[in-house]
């Protein structure tokens, strides 16, 4: 597929063609699997699949895994595995919901991805990147397109193939390894979350806490990219264990305790979402008292200087008639009646915690 652009060059325009780039260029690895073992060597796409599907690979499957295709190396491997158009938009989008659809005889599965940042409490940062796996599963292929860099399967792929009895059931076992690899990074990511949660619970209720609302703020709003990526996964999951979605038995079983561990990571998120309104709500309501104290604290220093301030304006109207102006003793008492009056403010303000 060729996109064509313009470009002035000396005052006139030239058109210039935008080179393909070849479709082995997303691919990750391309493997074949036959009663649960990998053969050996290096396989084209077109050359996999038939392979699987003459007669040395009866029985077999193709496993492609794709880093991030453009729209013609994903038409390529359309082209080959026959997947339906709108399926491959959704696959070079990179931002589709969780979700579970069928194409004819291709199961289309998608899945968020999710990753832990590490991060100064006290400061507004990024702390959860989010991604997406979407799987393409046949009765002999499963294509995994991922997008983002956190998002990898080659430890999925390396753990499968140790495991022979699994990788017979064929392209459902992928589509579970696939599946509870990611749930159980949700659930990796929550600990993470509910450690930082704990800490600002901690920090919010300490003397002198240097955390601020925008801190609390930062991470809610990380709870909430992490909401959307794994709360939707659940009706999916659901889907894939009833017996219309044509995985077998032993997969749909498999696929059961994933979905149990995944309620559980959805059921953690929610509390993190409540506890946080109820962190923003105290810090909100700890900052009202704060202020109210330094009123009080600035209220009683504002008296404290009007007495003198007061008795000092009152003898300074220079009035001719004035008691006690022209008695030796007159200075001193006002000087010592300003000293108890304010001594006796100070005790008086301290007893009732306004200083």
């Amino acid at each position: 597929m060729l996109s064509g652009s313009d470009r002035d060059v000396g005052g006139s325009r030239v058109s210039l063609k935008r080179i393909p780039v070849p479709v082995a260029r997303a691919v990750v690895d391309c493997g074949i699997y036959c009663d649960g073992e990998r053969l050996p060597g290096r396989f084209g796409l077109a050359e996999a699949l038939a392979r699987v599907r003459g007669e040395e690979g009866a029985g077999g499957f193709v496993w492609l895994g794709l880093h991030e295709p453009d729209i013609h190396q994903m038409g390529e491997v359309a082209e080959v595995f026959g997947l339906h158009r709108l399926a491959v938009e959704d696959a070079v989008a990179g931002n589709q919901r969780p979700k579970l659809e069928r194409y004819d005889d291709t199961l289309m599965f998608v899945l968020r991805t999710v990753a832990y940042v590490e991060h100064d409490m006290h400061s507004v940062s990024e702390i959860v990147l989010t991604g997406q796996i979407l799987i393409f599963l046949g009765a002999d292929f499963v294509v995994a397109v991922r997008h983002g860099e956190h998002s990898g399967l080659r430890a999925v792929r390396a753990e499968l193939e140790a495991d022979t009895e699994r990788l017979r059931l064929g392209p459902g076992a992928v589509l579970h390894a696939v599946a509870d690899h990611v749930v159980d990074t949700y659930l990796d990511v929550v600990q993470e979350i509910e450690t930082d949660v704990e800490e600002m619970e901690q920090e919010v209720f300490t003397p002198n806490s240097r955390l601020t609302i925008e801190s609390i703020y930062q991470l809610k709003r990380e709870i909430v990219e992490l909401r959307r990526s794994v709360i939707p996964l659940g009706l999916p999951l659901q889907l894939l264990t009833r017996p219309e979605s044509g995985l077998s038995k032993e997969v749909r079983r498999y696929l059961r305790d994933v979905t149990d561990h995944h309620t559980s990571a959805a059921e953690r998120v929610h509390d993190f979402d409540d506890a946080l309104s109820a962190l923003i709500s105290a810090t909100l309501a700890r900052i009202a008292v704060r202020q109210n104290t330094d009123m009080r604290k600035i209220s009683a220093l504002v008296a404290l200087a009007a007495v003198p301030t007061m008795i000092a304006g009152i003898y300074g109207m220079n009035f001719e008639h004035m008691p006690e102006l022209k008695q030796v003793w007159g200075y001193p008492t006002v000087l010592a009646v300003m000293v108890l009056t304010c001594t006796g403010l100070v005790v008086l303000f301290r007893r009732n915690g306004w200083l």
